[in-house]
């Protein structure tokens, strides 16, 4: 029970967290382009890196990792926004999310968990 109650903390305020940056992004930056779910994805990998890297306790990890990133990072809005890209047929803009996403999500990831490596 107590591990169930750490991941639904963690993923209420991640959920809050990522509704609240990309409002905000919205608001500040508005384009077709989703900035806010790439920011939050591209920061998530890394976070998410790190915190494996670190290989903090396993309380931690679920609290942080798979309730907090989980909730923040968005997979599922991230496929619906280039399938919209794609139905609008914006590839100049599908296109780049595609290969910044993948490409810089998992160079993220990477660097967090050497980085993560480095603060145990």
């Amino acid at each position: 029970m107590n591990h169930i109650l750490l991941v639904a903390v963690g993923g209420f305020f991640g959920a809050i967290s990522r509704f609240g940056f990309s409002a905000w992004m919205r608001g500040k930056y508005p384009s077709s382009f989703p900035l806010g779910t790439l920011l939050i994805n591209l920061t998530g990998s890394f976070l998410l890196g790190l915190i494996i890297g670190a290989n903090l306790a396993d309380s931690w990890k679920l609290l942080l990792g798979t309730g907090f990133m989980g909730a923040f990072t968005t997979f599922s809005t991230f496929k619906l926004e280039n399938i919209q890209l794609h139905t609008n047929r914006n590839w100049n803009i599908m296109i780049p999310y595609l290969v910044v996403s993948y490409t810089f999500g998992i160079l993220l990831a990477f660097v967090g968990m050497r980085l993560g490596q480095h603060l145990q």
